[in-house]
């Protein structure tokens, strides 16, 4: 009684995690892009993340190892240093999380909130591509059917703010608010350019699809734990960072400062994209394919509803059916008519491998 009753909490706080994490990142983002005064470096707010995450990672690595320092060393030695076929495995996906997350802060600047959370469900295309391409993985005729509603929606909400008013074009329903498209950079944000953070968001899709499907065809069965691989994840990223970071705003970094328009906000979004995708690997073992989806389809409904009083977002009928062919798709593509009259016997989580393929957010 106490364990069933105990499943079922993790199920809700799971549900509750999932639902906030996948909603505020996407707002918060957004906000961060457009509100007024001096705007920080994308490159910048991605590279502290890593560290962060490298920073968390190492101490639960430690808590894994009893906090004995020797077998600390050893263990990273082993699994980093002597064993470097698998550490330049990781450069791949740790190349593109890098690439991923600045073409969301991208998307975050030039989409509104609403638009960028329900673009960016495309992932779930682009990962069910390669896992039929490089996996030669099949997919039911349901998960066929949700494909196609997932992009009939999201073409709908993209025409939705294209053929929008003048006043609303760039994801804000008023000019009032400094979120607003043209407004924006006037009041310090970037110029809102909707084309461009569509393509941000589709090339993050694409690298999203990419990195989870090479996590799975390469690193599956390897016996290093989930916070050990994000070690490696976040020590290979963070020369990449840096890189991205001097590559695109060497002169910007030169001539404001390195954390140029940080303040307690910036420094939230930043631990907040480093524990996101930590707090998602931890809780997702408790989800099924229904409870992710239901957190899914509740984050868009609450990025759709804070969307209006934050940004003054014009929320269209046109915009909220194709918002609503996504939430369907999403149910429809972790609808396995096969398990369907069978009782289940526990809740079913990913296997301990796919606990060590981490989404990043």
């Amino acid at each position: 009684m106490n364990i069933h009753m105990n499943t079922n909490t993790l199920k809700y706080v799971s549900l509750l995690t999932l639902t906030l994490q996948n909603a505020i990142l996407g707002l918060s983002m957004r906000y961060a892009r457009t509100r007024p005064g001096d705007i920080f470096l994308s490159s910048t707010a991605v590279l502290m993340a890593e560290f962060a995450k490298l920073i968390t990672c190492l101490f639960l690595v430690f808590n894994e190892e009893g906090k004995d320092a020797q077998k600390f060393i050893r263990s990273l030695h082993r699994t980093i240093i002597a064993n470097p076929v698998d550490t330049l495995k990781v450069c791949v996906p740790s190349l593109v999380y890098i690439v991923q997350n600045n073409l969301l802060y991208v998307s975050a600047s030039h989409l509104d909130a609403a638009t960028y959370q329900v673009t960016y469900q495309l992932k779930i295309l682009t990962t069910a591509m390669f896992a039929v391409v490089i996996l030669r993985r099949k997919l039911l005729n349901t998960q066929w059917g949700a494909l196609l509603l997932l992009v009939m929606g999201i073409v709908l909400v993209q025409l939705a703010q294209t053929d929008g008013p003048a006043s609303g074009s760039s994801g804000s329903g008023g000019t009032s608010s400094p979120a607003a498209g043209g407004s924006a950079g006037s009041a310090g944000g970037p110029e809102q350019n909707r084309m461009l953070g569509l393509w941000a968001a589709l090339g993050a899709c694409f690298l999203s699809g990419f990195a989870g499907i090479y996590f799975e065809k390469i690193l599956k069965g390897a016996e290093i734990s989930v916070w050990m691989r994000n070690v490696q994840l976040s020590l290979l990223s963070i020369p990449f960072g840096l890189l991205t970071c001097f590559v695109n705003d060497a002169g910007r970094i030169y001539d404001r400062g390195f954390f140029h328009g940080y303040d307690v906000f910036v420094w939230y979004l930043v631990l907040l994209q480093a524990g996101g995708g930590l707090i998602v690997a931890v809780v997702v073992k408790y989800a099924d394919n229904i409870l992710k989806g239901f957190a899914t389809s509740l984050a868009i409904i609450i990025s759709c509803v804070a969307s209006i009083y934050i940004f003054d977002f014009n929320l269209t009928l046109q915009f909220s059916f194709g918002a609503a062919l996504v939430i369907a798709s999403i149910f429809l593509y972790g609808y396995d008519p096969s398990k369907q009259g069978s009782k289940p016997t526990s809740m079913q989580g990913p296997s301990g491998d796919e606990e060590k393929l981490l989404p990043r957010v």
